[in-house]
Formats: structure tokens, sequence, C-alpha cells
């Protein structure tokens, strides 16, 4: 089983009952994934085990028996508590839902989402001087998308993800201070260059051809001749 089919199959069965659920075992990337929609899994089961009030039935007068007029019981019917119970739990599943699938959210600008996006991934900032396989770099950064000169840095991190609404590949090389994340992004157009300034992070998005990198490190790490050898390398295929 490969990583996408893997990540599919446990994104709709969080239990792991299926046939090559061993893959994770071997697998780091995808342990941590596994990890992570578990984890949503029981966030759900716990939003939909909310105590619902009792149900609340009111006394209603008993009405005679006559001509015209019939005696009817009063309908069961859920308090106003209840109600709002059950609807938080619906929205809840809706709204981590539609995240676990998308994988978006709203955020004020770019550079937030991109800072965001590093705090949810961060298995991807190991210290390794081991290269992702060429296969596994050929299925993120596939060839109708970007391409790299032989100068390009060694790429320890290749993962596909979602930004602003797009699936884009994140990479990670090694910098002298620690590893620096980089982020392709063909259809992100911008104008000018835009600093990113996190918790113990510095970057920047810049303008390459029609689209965007991300490029983040370390405070301390000098981001001015990797961000020369990337805009260098990369090639939008188009």
């Amino acid at each position: 089983m490969q990583c996408e089919e893997y990540r599919e199959a446990i994104a709709a069965d969080p239990s792991g009952s299926f046939d090559g659920a061993s893959h994770a075992a071997g697998c780091a990337d995808c342990a941590a994934f596994r990890g992570e929609i578990q984890a949503l899994d029981a966030r759900i089961e716990r939003a939909l085990a909310l105590n619902v009030p009792a149900l609340q039935i009111p006394d209603l007068p008993e009405l005679e028996a006559s001509d015209n007029v019939v005696s009817l019981k009063p309908a069961r019917r859920l308090s106003t508590p209840g109600w709002l119970a059950i609807a938080a739990s619906v929205a809840l599943v809706a709204f981590l839902g539609a995240r676990m699938l998308t994988g978006t959210n709203d955020y004020p600008s770019l550079a937030d989402e991109i800072l965001a996006h590093l705090d949810h991934e961060p298995r991807a900032l190991r210290v390794t001087d081991t290269p992702v396989s060429e296969r596994r770099l050929a299925r993120v950064v596939r060839g109708d998308v970007a391409s790299f000169d032989e100068d390009f840095p060694l790429i320890t991190y290749a993962q596909s993800c979602v930004i602003h609404g797009k699936t884009i590949p994140h990479l990670v090389i090694q910098g002298e201070h620690g590893p620096v994340t980089i982020l392709l992004m063909p259809d992100e157009k911008i104008d000018n260059a835009v600093q990113l300034d996190g918790k113990g992070v510095n970057g920047v998005i810049l303008p390459v051809e029609g689209g965007s990198v991300a490029i983040i490190g370390e405070r301390e790490e000098q981001l001015i001749p990797i961000r020369d050898r990337v805009v260098d390398s990369v090639e939008w295929e188009t």
C-alpha cells in the first residue's frame, strides 16, 4: 500500500481495521498522520457524548371527551437545551469533518496560514542527512509543477500539503542552524516579497514568475543564500 492509499484508508477508518494497515509500521510520516486522524476521531467521539438533559414534558390539563372534542396526550418534545446540545454536536462534527477532508481554514492572510501550517507539521523539522527517495520526491513535486537543477540543496522531507485550498509541495532542506522549510506555490501570485515572522522562526514569501515560494528557517538562519539558490533552481512547468 502506498502512502496516499494508506492515508485515504485511515481517514475513512481511523480504527485501522483494513488491509494494509501495517503500512504505518514502516513509515514514520504515515504513522504521524494516523495519530492525527485518530486524535481527531477521539475528539469527535467526545463531542457526540454530550450530556443531553432529560426530556421535559409540560403538564397540560386533560381534555374531556365530548361530541366534538377528543382527549389528546401532550406531545413528547425535547427541551430547548436538549436541541441545542444536539445541534452543537452536529455542527462540531461537520466542522471537524470539513477540516479533515479539505485541510483548509480561514486565516487573515497567506502568511498567517503558512505559519500555522508549520505548527501543525512539526515532524517535518527533523535534523537529518538522509534524503527523501527520488520516487517520493517525484510523487510530491510532479514534473508538471516544477523542476530543480542539480545544484538544489539536499531535500530531507517531501509531502503534499494544502495551502490556500491548493495542494502544494512542502519540502525541507538542512540549513546551518536547523531545518529550512520550502513551500512551492505555483498558483499563488504575489506582487512583492512578504516577510514571515513566527515564534522562533523567520522567513519570506517570494514572487517567482507567476507563482511564489515560501522559505522559513530558524531565527538565526541566514536565508539570503538559500533564497537565491531556491529561486534560481525552481522553474514552474506550464
